[in-house]
C-alpha cells in the first residue's frame, strides 16, 4: 500500500496533549520539593522539557524513517538491550540508589536500560511473529524461542531488582503472544509453574511483603508501608469535581512521595479533578484504540505485530500505573507515560509513539 501524505491525527493529537499535559503537571508537582532540595523549583521541569525537545526528535526521526528497516536492526537492539542490562549491574558504572541498580549514569544524564530493553523486546517479537505465522501452534518453534528471550531480559531486570518492569516483560510476551494467534494452552503450560515463583520472590523480599500487606490493608500501618496510598487517595479524594486548580495540590507539599513520578496521577486528580483526571484517561483510551486499529490494518505481518506489541507496552504501563495510583494493585513503580518525570521512559515512548504513527502512514486507518 503507498504511503500517505499524513499520519494518525488522532494518535498525534493524543500524544501531543498527554505530553504538554505531563510537562505541565511535572512542574506543578515538583516545583516544592526541586526548590527545597535543589534551591531551584525549575529543576525538574528543565529536565523533562530538555527529555521531551529530545522524544520530540526521536519521534520526527522515526516519523520519516520507514518502518519496515527496523526488522534489520532486532538484533542488534536486542545486543545492545542485555549488555546494557549487565552493565547496569556492575559498580560503578550502575547507579545504586536506594538499593536497586537501575541507572547508568553518563555524565549529567542518567539511562535506564530496562526502558530500552522493552522496546527491544517488541521489535524481537514483532520479527519473530512475522516469520513465523505458520508455526504458532508448535511449542517448541512457535512459543519457546521468545519466551526464551523475554525471559532473559526479565531475569536480568529482576536482578536489580525490579519485579514492576520484570512482570511488564513478561506480560508484554504473552499478550503478543496471544494477539498472535497462540494457544492458549501453551500460554498456561507456562504461566501454570511461572506463578509459585513470582509469589517466591514476593515472599524473599521484605519490601514486597510490605507492599503487598499494604494494599490489602493500608490502616494497617498508615504512617509506614500503607503511607503512599493512603496520601494518594487523599489526593484524589480532594480533587472533588473540578479539582484545586494548577499549583493547587497540597499532597505535593512533602506528603504523597514520588508525587512527580509514579504518583502524579494522583496530583492530575487533586488540581484537575475528576473531570480533568477522566480527560487523562480518555487520552490513552484514544491513544490505545488508535494503536490497536493501526496494528490491525497495517499493511505487513511486521508491523501489524509492531504496532500491536507497542499498543500493549503502553497499556499496561498505562493500566498498571493507574491502578497502583487508585489502590487498586499492589504498588509498583512504573511510570504514567507522557506524564510522569523520566527521562529515559519519555525518550522510549516518544520512539514507540514515532514508529506507531510511521507505520499508520503505510496503513488504511
Amino acid at each position: 500500500m503507498p504511503r500517505q501524505l499524513t499520519p494518525d491525527v488522532w494518535l498525534f493529537g493524543a500524544a501531543v496533549v498527554l505530553l504538554s499535559a505531563g510537562v505541565v503537571m511535572v512542574y506543578s508537582a515538583s516545583a516544592i520539593v526541586a526548590a527545597d532540595r535543589f534551591h531551584d523549583p525549575y529543576f525538574f521541569l528543565k529536565k523533562q522539557l530538555f527529555w521531551a525537545l529530545i522524544g520530540a526528535g526521536v519521534l520526527w526521526a522515526a516519523l520519516r524513517c520507514d518502518y519496515r528497516w527496523l526488522e534489520k536492526a532486532v538484533v542488534p537492539a536486542l545486543l545492545v538491550a542485555v549488555v546494557l542490562l549487565v552493565l547496569v549491574l556492575v559498580p560503578p558504572i550502575g547507579q545504586a540508589i536506594n538499593g536497586t541498580r537501575r541507572w547508568i549514569r553518563l555524565g549529567p544524564v542518567s539511562f535506564q536500560p530496562v526502558e530500552l530493553a522493552k522496546l527491544a523486546l517488541v521489535l524481537y517479537l514483532a520479527a519473530f511473529l512475522a516469520k513465523k505465522r505458520g508455526e504458532l501452534e508448535d511449542f517448541r518453534t512457535g512459543v519457546l524461542p521468545p519466551l526464551l528471550v523475554a525471559g532473559l531480559l526479565a531475569g536480568l531486570v529482576l536482578v536489580q531488582p525490579d519485579l514492576g518492569n520484570c512482570m511488564t516483560l513478561i506480560a508484554l510476551t504473552f499478550g503478543l503472544l496471544y494477539l498472535a494467534g497462540s494457544p492458549v494452552k501453551h500460554l498456561a503450560w507456562v504461566a501454570a509453574p511461572a506463578l509459585p515463583l513470582i509469589v517466591l520472590a514476593v515472599w524473599m523480599a521484605p519490601y514486597r511483603m510490605r507492599r503487598i500487606t499494604a494494599f490489602v490493608d493500608p490502616w494497617g500501618d498508615p504512617r509506614g508501608s500503607g503511607f503512599q496510598i493512603i496520601q494518594s487517595w487523599l489526593a484524589l479524594g480532594n480533587g472533588g469535581l473540578v479539582g484545586q486548580g494548577i499549583g493547587g495540590s497540597r499532597q505535593k507539599l512533602f506528603y504523597l512521595p514520588e508525587s512527580h513520578t509514579d504518583f502524579i496521577f494522583a496530583i492530575v486528580g487533586e488540581e484537575l479533578g475528576f473531570v480533568g483526571a477522566v480527560a487523562i484517561v480518555a487520552l490513552f483510551a484514544v491513544l490505545i484504540w488508535r494503536g490497536l486499529r493501526i496494528g490491525l490494518r497495517a499493511p505487513d505481518a511486521f508491523g501489524a505485530y509492531l504496532a500491536l506489541g507497542i499498543t500493549v507496552l503502553l497499556a499496561t504501563q498505562t493500566l498498571v500505573n493507574l491502578g497502583v495510583v487508585t489502590g487498586l494493585l499492589p504498588t509498583k513503580g512504573l511510570p504514567l507515560p507522557f506524564i510522569s518525570f523520566g527521562g529515559s521512559a519519555l525518550l522510549m515512548t516518544m520512539l514507540g509513539t514515532g514508529m506507531l504513527l510511521n507505520i499508520s502512514q503505510h496503513a488504511h486507518v
